[in-house]
C-alpha cells in the first residue's frame, strides 16, 4: 500500500492529523456506547444495559482467572477501559476507508488507530508502565526492586529490565501485524474489485464481506489478547514475594 496519513508539520514536530482524528472518534464511541447504557440503570438489567454488563463481566472473568479475588476490583476500571478501547480501535478500520489523492500519494483519513505501530508500541508501554506503578503502589519502592530485579540473583537484573524492552515490542507489535495485516488485505480486494469493471467487482464483494466479518472477530480476540497479557504483566509485578 502506497497510502500515507495526513501529516502536519509544526515547528520540528509531526502530527499524524488521521490517527489524531481517528484516535478521538475511538473514544467519542466510548464514552457513547457506556453513557447511553448506563443511563437508567435498574437492579433487572435488560437491553442496552445488558450490552455493558456483560462487557464488564467478561472483563472481570479476564481479571480473576489471573488475579487474586481481593485485586480484581482494583485493577477492573483499567482493563474494562483498555479493552473497549483496543476493541473498537481494531474494528473501526473496517466500517470504510477514507482516500484523497494528493499529487501521486493516497493520503487516508480513515484507518484503525492500531494499525499504526506508534499507537500499539504506546499502548504496550503505557500497560508496562503501569504494572510497575501498581507494583511500587503495593509494596513501596524498595520491596518492589528487591523482588522484582534484585532476587533471586543481582546478576539477573539486566536480564529482567531488559524483559521489560521485549515486553513492550511483543505486547505492542503482536496487536500492530495483526490489525495491520488485515486492512492491507481489505485494500488489496478492494483495488481488486475495481480493476476490472464488473468482472472482477461481482466475485470481490462476498469475498471482502467474508474477510470483514473475519476481521472482526480477529478484532475481538486481539484485545482480548491484550488485556490478558496485560493483567498476566500486572499478576507478577502485584504478587511478588516479599
Amino acid at each position: 500500500m502506497d497510502e500515507v496519513s495526513k501529516i502536519i508539520r509544526i515547528g520540528p514536530l509531526d502530527f499524524d492529523l488521521t490517527l489524531m482524528g481517528m484516535t478521538l472518534l475511538t473514544c467519542i464511541i466510548i464514552f457513547t456506547f457506556v453513557y447511553v447504557c448506563s443511563r437508567n440503570l435498574e437492579m433487572k438489567p435488560r437491553g442496552k444495559q445488558n450490552v455493558l454488563e456483560w462487557v464488564i463481566d467478561f472483563v472481570k472473568k479476564i481479571l480473576s482467572d489471573n488475579l487474586p479475588s481481593s485485586e480484581v476490583s482494583n485493577h477492573h476500571l483499567f482493563a474494562f477501559t483498555m479493552f473497549l478501547f483496543v476493541l473498537v480501535s481494531n474494528v473501526i478500520g473496517l466500517a470504510t476507508k477514507i482516500e484523497i489523492h494528493e499529487g501521486n500519494q493516497a493520503v487516508s483519513y480513515w484507518k484503525s488507530p492500531t494499525a499504526d505501530p506508534v499507537v500499539t508500541l504506546t499502548l504496550a508501554t503505557i500497560v508496562i508502565l503501569l504494572t510497575n506503578y501498581f507494583g511500587v503502589q503495593k509494596f513501596g519502592f524498595k520491596n518492589y526492586f528487591k523482588n522484582s530485579y534484585a532476587e533471586p540473583a543481582k546478576f539477573l537484573m539486566p536480564i529482567k529490565l531488559m524483559e521489560e524492552v521485549t515486553n513492550v515490542l511483543t505486547l505492542g507489535l503482536r496487536l500492530y501485524g495483526n490489525i495491520y495485516a488485515g486492512e492491507v488485505l481489505l485494500t488489496l480486494i478492494t483495488m481488486m474489485a475495481t480493476s476490472k469493471g464488473i468482472f472482477s467487482f461481482i466475485p470481490s464483494l462476498p469475498l471482502e464481506m467474508i474477510w470483514q466479518g473475519f476481521s472482526l472477530f480477529i478484532g475481538g480476540i486481539q484485545a482480548f489478547i491484550f488485556v490478558t497479557l496485560s493483567t498476566v504483566y500486572l499478576s507478577h509485578k502485584i504478587e511478588a514475594e516479599s
